[in-house]
Parts: C-alpha cells; structure tokens; sequence
C-alpha cells in the first residue's frame, strides 16, 4: 500500500520508514487512545489518504532520524568546547559539596564528559521533538487551512445553493453541482465531492453521506450547516426556504468575522509601533556606550542588519496568520463548455488559444500556430504595456536585468565603491547606486504596472453591485437574461457596460452566454467575480427568468462592498501608523545623527584632549561616519519592511506594498541626503 510522506506525496522509502518504527508505534501509544484518534481524525479533515498507525510510525522514525542527528551534533559541539579551549571545565560548577579533596578531584574531573552527555541530550531531544512534532503538525496546518477558506467561502457557497434551488434544481443536483464548482468554491466543493462519490461510487445512501461528512469536515460552520440541512432532507422540508435562512444567516456571520479580524489587525498595528521603534532605543544605547568606550560595534552592526529585517519579517508573518487572503484564482474552469471556451481559456504568453486543438493534425495548423506566435508577438511589441498591465509581474524580467547590469557598470568604471572605506567615505552615495538606483529600477515599474491592473479590476467590481441590481429589475418585467443584459448596457456607462455589450453581441453571433459569461470573467481573474458569474451562469441555465438569483448575487456583492468598505476604512488607519512610526523613527534617526553624535563626539575628544575626529570615548567608540553609514541603512531597511507591511496590512497583497515602500524609500533618501 502507498502511504503519503506528510508532505502529499506517497513514496516506498515513507513506507520503509513506517513499517521500521511500527512497533515502536504499537509499544508507545494506545491505539484507541485520545492522541491517535485525534490524529486520526486531523487527517481525515486534513484530506490526507494515510492510516493513523503508519503516519505516527512515520513520525516516530522522522524523529529518531533528526534527534540522532543533532545527538552527534550536540555531542561534537560540546567536545570541541573544551578540547578548543572556549570554555575552561574549572568554570562550570554546582557548587556539589566534597568531603575530602579527592572526592572534589573526582567531581572535577567527570565535569567535562557530564557537559558533553547533556548537550548531546539536548540536542537530539531537540531534534526529535522537531522531527516527530513538524510531520504530526502538517494535518493540523492543513486542516486549518482548509477550515479557513471554507469558513470565507461557505456564505457565497450557500448563496450559490440557493440560486440553484430557486432555479429548480432538487436536492441531488444541488450536491452535485456544488461538487463540480471546485474551480470557485474551492475547498467547500471539495466536501461536496466527498458526499458525491459517497454516493456514487461506494452506494451510500447521500443521507448517510451528508451526516458522515458532517463529522468529517474541519469547519463547524459547514459542519452545523450539513446537520442542519440533513434534519431538512429526512423531515422532507421545504429546502428553498431553508437555504435562503442559511444564506441570510452566513452574510451577516462572514461580516461579523471580517470585522473581528480587523479589529485584530488594528492591535497588531499598536504591537508594530512597539517592536519598530525598539531597534532604534536599542541602536540610541549603543551609541551612547560607544562615546563612552564601552560598546562592541558588533552588537551595533548586527541590530542594523540582523534585527531590524527579522523585526519586520516576523512581524509580517505574525500578519499572514490573520490577515484572510482572498482564496481562489478567480478562473472559471469552462467544464462542460465549447472546444474553444476550453482552449481559449487557457490561452497565455505560450499557449496560443482554439488553434492548439488542432496542431498535430495538418501541417496547415501547424504553420498557423507559427504565424499565431508571430502575431502574439507584434501585438505585445506593439502595445507592451497593455501587456505589462495584465501580467505586472513581467516587468522583473526587464527591470531585474537591467539593474544588475547598472550596479556592474558602475562598479568596474569604479563610480560605485566596492570596498567598505569607500562606503563610509561617501555613505549616501555608495549606497544610492548599489540599492536606491537598482530598487527604483525594480519597484517603480512594478508598483506602476499593478496599480494600473487593480484600478482596471475595480472598475469592474465597483459597480458589479449595481448592475446586478439593474438586472434583476429588467428581469423581472419580463425580459430574458440576455435582454436584460442588452438593457443594463444600453442605460450604463463604465467598462462593466461595456462588458455587458460585447457579451451581447457574442451570443447574437453564436457564443452561448454561458460560455461568454465564463470569457467576461477570466479576462480579468477576480474570486469576486467569479463567484459572481459561476452562480449566474449555472441559474440561467436552468431558467432565463432569475430574478430570484440576481436579487442573491446583488445581495453577495453588496455584503462583499461593505465588507470592503470597511476594511478600507480601518486598514486606513493601521496603514497611517505604520508610516507616522516610520517617519517619527526617521526623524530620531535624523536628529541622532546631525546633533547627538558630532555634538557628544566633539565634547569626549576636547575632554581628552583629542582631536575631533578620533572618534568617541577617547579611540574606543565607533566612527561617526561608520555610523552616519549605519544609521543610512538602518532608515532604508526600515523603510522597505514599513512599505511591505503597509501594503499588505492594506490588500493582503505583498505586491501593493511595493508603492508604499518606493515612497518611504524616497523620503528616507531626501532626508539622508540633508543631512547625511
């Protein structure tokens, strides 16, 4: 049997390993105990195919292997301790009483080989409890995250459910199509599927398959909502009623908890004033134990480059783990569609579209897949930036290139400093050439570039919400869905509009409106959208008359308006710290470097009778123009962290944070420019 690794991917050497440790398995837990079965039961909503036996044996072997590892580590890095002379054995002592002195001598002498025992032990206790613990975690990891997403999902999922009962589907066509929207419901479709193939493939009954399920799933929001749904089915009620219930209820708690997370964030944006500003009253000590000849500049170089950027890093991570990304790709998978919605769908910067169905038969498709990459290719050259602005992420590949190539230049015709006094006699300078020119290089065109792709987006999703408004009025006169569509184009104005037309004009031209719904969508990529589009284009399907199912996705879209709203709103705040720390820091930093340092310096060499360049504390400080470079540097990483954290708190986007950091990184240079 093929067991999975922890890692998703079954292999015979993970199932070596499980079948080595499973009687260390058998000989350390109860197989009915508390801990298995709540692994058991991990790995079920983990969606990972391995038994509870043979992933524990695992475990145990990983453990084993990585503590006996860091064992030796431990055991030579202790060994080499005293053998190397670091730490002398006369230094270590429990203060253990002696009788006489050969019972001290003893003591003495079982000093070393006790140390070198323990930091073995520690070590490889160390290492087995990252080895066991790291495989036993990943079904915790996966089963939250799924539990996460299908939280953000479930309020649109129900909504979708709804639609489709309005439409007039029954309840089996309800569970299958809800098991074949995967491409954008993601991992509530996946729950679905279970109860799908439940049914299907191993002839459970669904009812059977609903509650089984109902245990099974991380989340217990669809797990209270697969109870309830199953009382509804076995008492025979009226399930449209219920879901529209359902949906209402799951606006307002996906509202309640986007709220619950801002106001998380607005604590973590207290939290960043406290932890920014700490490297700088660490870096202010440093300083001032340097004028007195006290400090180890060592400490001073590892706060500028070491803390601050781990500072910032962690705290950008401590965000990841609240800040709720938008889940999906915002793709409709053209399932069931025409031959060119599916080759079209795929089409890209390699992939030439319908033609690609046809290569391979005639050499004539062959030649026009040719001249079609030839075409493709004029038109970028043509119109780049159109093509920047859908795909920004393209500018690294120009922008990256050009920018080593700059730093090169000028390094070898020796207008960039490439030794560390050439950095200190001219710090502004050195470092303007070697970071500001290449990240101006790099950021610019890519903060450019997607600011433009998020604007053109918004367009679409700004007035998504009134327009399906729109259409649920015309629709409910009386027009079909395409008339109606035909109506909201003719009295709008904006891209959605015009969207609206060009949909028109391609079912009046033989596309279905399915297929042109489902091309409207993936042209711009947006999980909003999609979600959108998917349960307009599956009710419409079913009937042309849903005012019932644009009434539903206005309602979605609005709910997903305020949410935004809101999250602008408070975000905007959050963002406001994080900028007005940076500038307070910015403004100390700049203080500490135009008074306190020349000012102090002078007055310890005039107390000593130096000169005034010698430095502080009389030869034993550090150099202020190693500092003013120190303190340059300092503003900069700051800056760029501040940018990354700004524009991430803001979109839970690490690309916008790109405008933030260009801006910040300018305010930092113009300042260090005056004074530095």
């Amino acid at each position: 049997m093929s067991v999975d690794t922890g890692v998703g991917d079954g292999s015979v050497d993970g199932d070596l390993l499980a079948e080595l440790f499973y009687p260390a398995f058998e000989l350390l837990f109860d197989p009915d105990g508390d801990f298995v079965g709540d692994v058991e039961r991990t790995l079920a909503e983990a969606r990972m195919p391995d038994q509870v036996e043979m992933y524990v044996s695992r475990a145990l072997g990983a453990g084993v292997i990585v503590g006996g590892v860091l064992w030796l580590v431990g055991t030579l890095v202790g060994y080499g301790i005293f053998s190397l002379g670091l730490l002398d054995p006369t230094a270590l002592s429990l203060g253990i009483p002696a009788p006489n002195p050969a019972a001290q001598e003893l003591l003495r002498s079982l000093v070393v080989p006790t140390a070198i025992v323990l930091s073995g032990l520690v070590f490889g206790s160390l290492g087995f409890a990252a080895g066991f613990g790291g495989l036993v975690a990943v079904p915790y990891s996966r089963a939250s995250a799924r539990e996460r997403e299908i939280n953000l999902l479930l309020a649109d999922s129900v909504s979708f459910m709804y639609a489709l009962s309005v439409g007039g589907l029954n309840q089996l066509e309800i569970l299958q199509a809800m098991a074949t929207a995967e491409d954008t419901y993601g991992e509530v479709s996946r729950e679905f599927q279970s109860i799908v193939n439940e049914t299907e493939y191993f002839g459970t009954d669904y009812r059977n398959a609903i509650r089984q399920q109902s245990m099974e799933t991380p989340s217990d929001e669809l797990s209270q909502f697969l109870a309830d749904m199953l009382s509804i089915v076995n008492s025979g009620g009226d399930m449209e009623s219920f879901l529209k219930d359902k949906k209402e209820k799951h606006l307002r708690t996906s509202k309640q908890e986007r709220e619950m997370t801002l106001e998380t964030l607005e604590l973590f944006g207290e939290m960043y004033m406290t932890l920014s500003l700490f490297p700088l009253l660490l870096i202010i000590i440093l300083v001032i134990m340097g004028m007195m000849g006290e400090a180890d500049d060592r400490l001073l170089y590892a706060t500028v480059y070491a803390l601050i950027p781990l500072t910032g890093a962690g705290f950008l991570v401590l965000v990841s783990t609240v800040k709720q990304d938008e889940p999906g790709d915002g793709y409709l998978r053209p399932d069931g569609g025409s031959e060119r919605l599916r080759q079209t769908s795929k089409e890209g910067l390699f992939h030439f579209g319908l033609v690609e169905a046809f290569v391979g038969r005639f050499g004539v498709f062959d030649r026009i897949r040719n001249r079609e990459g030839t075409y493709k290719t004029k038109q970028i050259l043509a119109s780049p930036h159109l093509f920047l602005r859908d795909n920004p992420l393209y500018t690294l590949a120009l922008t990256v290139p050009t920018a080593l190539v700059i730093v090169v230049v000028a390094a070898v015709g020796g207008s960039a400093p490439t030794t560390f006094d050439g950095w200190v006699a001219r710090p502004v300078w050195a470092t303007f050439v070697w970071v500001y020119v290449p990240t101006y290089l790099v950021l610019v065109p890519l903060a450019v570039f997607h600011e433009w792709s998020q604007r053109s987006k918004r367009a679409i999703t700004g007035k998504l919400s009134e327009s399906l408004r729109k259409l649920s009025s015309a629709n409910d006169t009386g027009q079909t869905l395409l008339e109606s569509v035909e109506t909201v184009a003719d009295t709008s104005s904006g891209t959605l509009a015009e969207e609206f037309e060009v949909i028109h004009a391609k079912v009046n031209y033989g596309m279905s409106l399915r297929d042109a719904l489902v091309e409207f969508n993936n042209a711009y990529a947006v999980p909003r959208l999609a979600r959108t589009v998917k349960l307009i284009s599956e009710a419409q399907e079913a009937s042309s008359q849903i005012t019932d199912v644009l009434t539903t996705a206005a309602q979605a879209s609005e709910n997903q308006d305020d949410i935004e709203r809101e999250r602008r709103s408070r975000t905007r705040m959050q963002v406001a710290i994080i900028v007005m720390t940076y500038v307070t820091l910015l403004g100390v930093m700049a203080i500490l470097q135009t008074q306190f340092i020349d000012v102090m310096g002078g007055l310890s060499s005039q107390a000593e009778g130096g000169s005034a360049g010698a430095g502080f504390g009389g030869g034993g400080g550090v150099d202020p123009d190693v500092l003013s470079l120190l303190f340059f540097h300092a503003v900069t990483l700051q800056a760029i962290l501040s940018g990354f954290i700004s524009g991430y708190i803001r979109n839970a986007d690490i690309v916008s944070g790109v405008k933030f950091a260009v801006v910040l990184l300018t305010l930092a240079l113009g300042v260090w420019i005056y004074v530095g």
